[in-house]
């Protein structure tokens, strides 16, 4: 037994300090997403002003991931994540000190670049790190962390705010931050063996990665299908979330605590269906994660869409919540088990900038179509669309000539 728990302990002593540090930087970032919300609102009184600070990230992203996958692939993974944390945290705490909205938007790119660096760098950190067999209980048990700060995260800014303020909240992000970087020191440094640390990138090498990443997409055609689908079926789904202030209040006539609550619910929803998969996960295989997950993902939202008052629309979001973390747990092991560590940095960045240009793009006619058709249309619309998304991902994903590509034993570097 002592044996077993030794194995145990060694086998997961890595994860486990991984999950922590991103455990503690998630909850620090929703407290921060409340807190520079109302510090901006508060300075400028302004909702346009307020508006600008969800500008600032696909622009960044836009601008950014075209060539930050490029650096990532080259250079220490793990440094990666040690300075853009230690950067976050001296960029935060820096804004309570600003008087200026323009500097605090300075600030806030600062802080977006940081994070397009980030959030790719330890996508292909924990792909190296978390051997193939465990990434599915890993990605289970990072979703159930990441929908426990979404929920202890504002609840905690609510209660910083009451016996403190909203720039105590602010500095409490930057030490997690730091706590974070702190966190990842101790991790093991992947990158030992690999010697493009030291080389240069140029124009040439930027088009060379591009060009790479292009042809390992047409020669896994399958992969990459897959991918596509989960990019629309998001797209989709956050037309509807972009709306849904509106959608809530001057269609269904819901009050602004009735929204809260609904909110509230869709954070228990998701919790509980992250608990639920982490003591499930072993006994569902991927196809089924992504199959169920991303179907009643699909069916809450068309719940939503028809709803005409609180107990339906609740029962839409409770559905959405729960079955999110199937998706997420589903789809993120595939992508880890299907995307060589070698260029997933540059595979992830230069998605990224398709799906941030994109979405901008239908963020925009969304709104216009707000304007010119009911918004009920809309909305019905596209959770029809993600409907029939959903559908097109379960065929691809049950096709049995598929199976090797949902495997979940080790079998090489890299897969």
């Amino acid at each position: 037994m002592n044996s077993k728990l030794t194995q145990i302990i060694q086998k997961w002593r890595f994860p486990a300090l991984l999950l922590t540090g991103i455990g503690i930087s998630g909850l620090g970032d929703f407290i921060y997403l409340v807190a520079i919300n109302l510090l901006v609102l508060n300075m400028t009184g302004s909702a346009a002003a307020v508006a600008g600070l969800w500008i600032v990230g696909p622009i960044t992203s836009i601008l950014i991931n075209f060539w930050s996958g490029s650096i990532i692939d080259r250079a220490n993974k793990r440094k990666i994540m040690i300075i853009t944390d230690l950067i976050r945290a001296i960029a935060v705490a820096i804004i309570p000190l600003l008087s200026s909205i323009w500097s605090i938007y300075a600030l806030l790119f600062i802080i977006s670049i940081a994070k397009s660096f980030f959030n790719p760098t330890s996508t292909t950190y924990i792909t190296a790190l978390v051997p193939k067999e465990q990434r599915k209980t890993y990605n289970s048990i990072n979703s159930l962390v990441t929908s426990g700060a979404f929920i202890v995260g504002p609840a905690v800014a609510g209660l910083l705010f009451m016996i403190g303020s909203v720039e105590s909240a602010i500095y409490i992000n930057a030490v997690s931050f730091v706590v974070s970087a702190i966190i990842i020191f101790f991790l093991p440094n992947i990158d030992v063996k690999q010697n493009k640390t030291n080389q240069k990138l140029h124009l040439k090498s930027l088009l060379s990665d591009w060009k790479e990443v292009i042809t390992f997409a047409k020669k896994e055609i399958f992969v990459f299908t897959i991918y596509s689908c989960f990019i629309i079926f998001g797209i989709f789904t956050l037309g509807m979330d972009s709306q849904e202030v509106v959608f809530t209040q001057k269609v269904i006539g819901l009050t602004e605590v009735e929204y809260s609550l609904l909110i509230s619910i869709t954070g228990i929803g998701y919790t509980a269906g992250a608990l639920l998969i982490v003591f499930i996960s072993r006994y569902l295989s991927i196809r089924h994660l992504i199959g169920i997950g991303i179907f009643m993902l699909a069916v809450g939202y068309f719940i939503y869409s028809i709803s005409n008052s609180f107990v339906m629309a609740a029962t839409g979001f409770i559905i959405l919540g729960f079955f999110n973390a199937f998706s997420n747990t589903g789809f993120t092991t595939f992508y880890q088990n299907n995307i060589p560590v070698e260029i997933m940095g540059r595979v992830t960045s230069i998605v990224g900038v398709l799906q941030s240009g994109v979405s901008v793009i239908f963020l925009l006619f969304i709104g216009l179509m707000g304007d010119i058709l009911p918004l009920r249309y809309t909305i019905v619309t596209l959770s029809g669309l993600s409907i029939l998304v959903a559908i097109v991902v379960i065929l691809l994903v049950f096709k049995p000539k598929q199976k090797k590509y949902f495997s979940e034993v080790s079998v090489g570097a890299g897969k």
